[in-house]
C-alpha cells in the first residue's frame, strides 16, 4: 500500500494533496479558536456567526464551480488557482479594521477552499485506484494532526500575546509552500478528456443563489421583525431552486446510493462542525477558560478524527456503511457530552473526553462516506458528484451555524442559547443513523 501512495509515480501527488489539506485545517483550527477575540474586537456577540456563515456561504459558490470546471477540464487549474485566492483572503482579513472587511476576506477564504477540495477528491479519483483510496482519505484525514496540536494553541497564545491579525497573516508561508508543491503533482497528470459543456448550464446562478440564501436566512434569524420575514421569504424562494439544482435527485428523500451518500455527508458535517465552531465560546464564556485552554477539545477532536482515519485506512474491505453509521452514533454521543457543558450543569474538562469520542466518529464517518461517494461515482460524474456532497456539507453547516448566530441574538447568553442548538444537532445525527444503510453499493463499482 505505502508503495502505491508514495511510489515515484505518485508520491508528488500524495505530499501535494496532504500539504493541501494541511492548508486548510491550519485555517479551520486557528480562526475557530481566535473568533471569541475577534468578534469580540470588531462587534458584539450577536454577530458571532458570521464570519463562519459568510466562509460557508462562499465555500458553497467555489464548490460549485471547482466542481464543474473539474468535469469540464480537470483538476489542473482549480489545484492551483483555489491555494491563491484562499491566501488572498488570508491578506484581506489580517488586515481588516472592521467587520466588513473581515467577512470579505473570509468571502475569499471560502471560494478557495471550496474549489481546492473539490479539486482534490476529483485528484484522487483519477489516480489512485479503488482499494487505494480509503488509505488515501486516512493520510488526508491524518494532515489534521498537526495543524490539531499546533493550530490551537498557538491561535490562543498569539491572540493573547499579540493580536488575532497574526492568525491569518502566520498561515501565508504554508500557502505558498502548498502551491510550490502541488506544481509537480498537476504537471503529471494526463489532459482531461473533452466533456459536454451544456450539461453545466444554471450552475454558477444556482450556487450564488444558495450562498446568497444561506446567509439571507442568517440574517433574518438575527433581525426578526417584518423586514425579517419578508427576507426570510426571498430566501427560500432562492434556496429550494437552487438547491435542487446543485444536488443530485432524490437527496431531500434520501434516494439509495449517491442521493444518500450526499445527505449523509451533510448531516455528519453539519452536526460535526457546527458544534465545533460554538466548543471555544462556551469554554470561554461559561465556564471562563482562556482562548488558548478552550482550543483542547479541538486538538483531542481532531486527534480522534485522524486516529480513527488512519485505522479506517488499514482495512480497506470493512463495510464502509456500517462504519458510516457507527461515526453518527459517536458524533452525537459527543455533541450529547456537549449538551451538559454548555450549560454549566458539567464541568468543562467533559468537553475533551466528548469531543475526542465525537472526533473518532468523524475519522469513520468522514472517511467511508468519501469513498462511498467516489465508488457510487461515474468518472463523467465524479466532479458535480464531490461538490454537491461538499455542497451539502456546507448549506448544512452555515444553516445551523446561522440557527445558533439566531439563537444568541435573541437569547444573549450562550448558557441560554447553545443547548437548544444542541438538542437539535444531536437530533440530526439520529437521522444520519438512519440515513448510513441507504448508501451501499448497489452494484460492483468501477475501479
Amino acid at each position: 500500500m505505502r508503495a502505491e501512495l508514495f511510489g515515484p509515480r505518485r508520491r508528488a501527488t500524495t505530499v501535494g494533496l496532504m500539504l493541501a489539506v494541511m492548508m486548510v485545517a491550519f485555517e479551520a483550527m486557528g480562526v475557530g479558536t481566535a473568533m471569541p477575540a475577534m468578534v469580540a474586537d470588531l462587534g458584539p456577540l450577536s454577530r458571532y456567526a458570521w464570519p463562519f456563515v459568510a466562509f460557508m456561504a462562499a465555500a458553497v459558490f467555489g464548490t460549485a464551480v471547482g466542481g464543474r470546471w473539474c468535469d469540464l477540464a480537470g483538476p489542473r487549474l482549480p489545484l492551483l488557482t483555489a491555494p491563491l485566492v484562499f491566501g488572498a483572503g488570508l491578506v484581506v482579513a489580517a488586515t481588516a479594521g472592521g467587520m466588513a472587511q473581515l467577512l470579505v476576506g473570509r468571502v475569499l477564504q471560502g471560494l478557495g477552499a471550496g474549489a481546492l477540495i473539490v479539486a482534490c477528491y476529483v485528484l484522487i479519483a483519477v489516480v489512485y485506484p479503488r482499494r487505494t483510496r480509503p488509505a488515501v482519505f486516512g493520510l488526508m484525514s491524518s494532515a489534521w494532526v498537526l495543524p490539531s496540536l499546533v493550530g490551537p494553541p498557538a491561535a490562543g497564545l498569539v491572540t493573547e500575546r499579540l493580536s488575532w491579525h497574526w492568525v491569518f497573516l502566520g498561515l501565508v508561508p504554508a500557502v505558498a509552500l502548498a502551491v510550490g508543491l502541488l506544481v509537480p503533482a498537476v504537471r503529471r497528470l494526463a489532459p482531461a478528456p473533452a466533456r459536454e459543456r451544456g450539461t453545466g448550464q444554471g450552475v454558477v446562478l444556482a450556487a450564488l443563489g444558495a450562498g446568497l440564501g444561506v446567509s439571507a436566512l442568517s440574517w433574518a434569524g438575527q433581525h426578526p421583525g417584518w423586514v425579517a420575514g419578508v427576507v426570510l421569504a426571498g430566501a427560500v424562494a432562492v434556496l429550494v431552486p437552487a438547491m435542487r439544482r446543485l444536488l443530485p435527485a432524490g437527496v431531500f428523500r434520501v434516494g439509495r446510493g449517491v442521493p444518500a451518500v450526499v445527505a449523509s455527508r451533510g448531516l455528519l458535517a453539519g452536526v460535526f462542525f457546527t458544534a465545533n465552531s460554538f466548543v471555544p465560546l462556551i469554554l470561554t464564556s461559561t465556564h471562563g477558560w482562556s482562548l488558548t485552554a478552550a482550543g483542547f477539545p479541538l486538538v483531542v477532536g481532531s486527534l480522534g478524527w485522524s486516529a480513527a482515519a488512519a485505522w479506517q485506512g488499514r482495512h480497506p474491505d470493512l463495510a464502509r456503511p456500517r462504519l458510516l453509521r457507527i461515526g453518527f452514533v459517536l458524533v452525537g454521543a459527543g455533541v450529547l457530552g456537549m449538551l451538559a457543558v454548555a450549560p454549566g450543569w458539567a464541568s468543562g474538562w467533559v468537553s475533551l473526553p466528548a469531543w475526542a469520542v465525537a472526533g473518532v466518529g468523524m475519522g469513520l464517518g468522514f472517511s467511508s462516506v468519501s469513498y462511498l461517494l467516489l465508488a457510487h461515482s461515474d468518472p463523467a460524474r465524479v466532479g458535480f458528484n464531490t461538490s454537491a456532497a461538499q455542497m451539502s456539507d456546507q448549506l448544512t453547516t452555515a444553516t445551523m451555524i446561522g440557527v445558533g448566530g439566531a439563537l444568541l441574538a435573541w437569547l444573549g447568553s450562550p448558557a441560554l442559547a447553545l443547548p437548544g442548538l444542541l438538542v437539535v444537532l444531536a437530533l440530526l445525527g439520529g437521522c444520519g443513523v438512519a440515513a448510513a444503510g441507504r448508501t451501499a453499493l448497489t452494484a460492483r463499482p468501477r475501479t
